[in-house]
């Protein structure tokens, strides 16, 4: 009878330790390919890329009826997630906060970003935002000023942020970068800023590379009739984003050393990101960043308006600030 208490005693000391619960997630909004590529990512043990840690329990459709590509698309991912995947679909975000442990906000369109921002950080779940972080510049500060009040953690990026190219820049594989130039496709949705719905992708990989202190910026059209925008950064360094029909790049040192950035290495290093900051709590980019990278889109469009004149990121910010 002893041997058996003490085995059974034990079990109760060091089964916890073993036996822990994966992060349950929630997703909103449905319209986005996205939906269905982290989930897989997520829940199919059998997926090449796998990661573990959490599992999709359950989403909220959303959808944008005046995007044809967001509403004509929420009800086939629905199916795929809840027949595929066992995900529950819920009525309200309130009702999904209350089934999981951190939200992250799919949506494609980015204009309901904000209010279904709102109920995450009023509960204080972790939150990510696919991008775009929100449909403008001034909703997207907004976003980060309600987190902050709150002190809930956030962030938001594109898969492009994770190129292992890309990081390898980041993280000093030529030093400080004085110049880099990338590229992504840019198609426009009349609904956003213009490279807000995916010229982020490219500029997404422009500031990973080249981090803060874009003071300006100036819009123009290449030959090809392609946008190019080009960002002066402090200290004289420069960062240009190009349309372009992939996904590549080249950063560059001050003795002239290059490297290759910018390219597209699928969905998972990004997952395994949003499942590490739903662990520890801590945004793996800073909000001062995400913040400069919209605004650095956003005087993209302001240059534009004016005909390629140059336009500084702390004048559009305080333009944001005060809608």
């Amino acid at each position: 009878m002893k041997k058996i208490i003490i085995i059974f005693c034990s079990l109760l000391v060091f089964t916890p330790a073993i036996a822990k619960d994966p992060i349950r997630i929630g997703l909103i909004g449905l319209d986005t390919s996205h939906v269905t590529a982290f989930t897989k990512i997520i829940n199919d043990v059998t997926a090449k890329d796998h990661i573990k840690g959490a599992k999709v329990v359950a989403a909220f459709k959303g959808g944008s009826p005046d995007i044809k590509s967001s509403i004509s698309r929420v009800d086939g991912y629905t199916k795929t997630l809840e027949q595929k995947f066992g995900v529950e679909i819920c009525q309200t975000i309130e009702e999904l906060c209350g089934k999981v442990d951190a939200v992250m906000i799919e949506s494609v369109d980015g204009r309901p970003h904000l209010a279904q921002a709102r109920p995450v950080i009023a509960v204080g779940l972790p939150l990510f935002l696919d991008k775009p972080v929100a449909g403008s510049l001034s909703d997207t500060l907004k976003i980060y000023h309600l987190a902050k009040k709150a002190g809930v953690p956030i962030f938001s990026s594109s898969s492009l942020r994770y190129g292992k190219s890309t990081q390898a820049v980041r993280g000093g594989s030529i030093g400080k970068v004085t110049y880099a130039r990338c590229s992504s496709p840019a198609k426009i949705e009349p609904h956003h800023p213009d490279l807000f719905w995916y010229g982020v992708h490219g500029c997404e990989s422009l500031f990973t590379v080249m981090g803060t202190g874009c003071q300006s910026v100036i819009r123009r059209t290449t030959p090809e009739g392609l946008i190019e925008v080009e960002g002066t950064w402090e200290g004289g360094r420069t960062g240009i984003f190009r349309e372009g029909k992939g996904y590549s790049g080249v950063a560059r040192n001050s003795k002239g050393e290059e490297a290759l950035v910018g390219a597209y290495d699928g969905y998972a290093p990004l997952v395994a990101e949003v499942i590490r900051f739903f662990k520890t709590k801590q945004p793996p980019v800073s909000a001062a960043e995400t913040i400069e990278l919209f605004a650095f889109m956003e005087a993209a469009d302001e240059s534009k308006r004016r005909d390629g004149k140059a336009v500084t990121i702390n004048e559009v910010l305080a333009k944001a600030a005060q809608k």
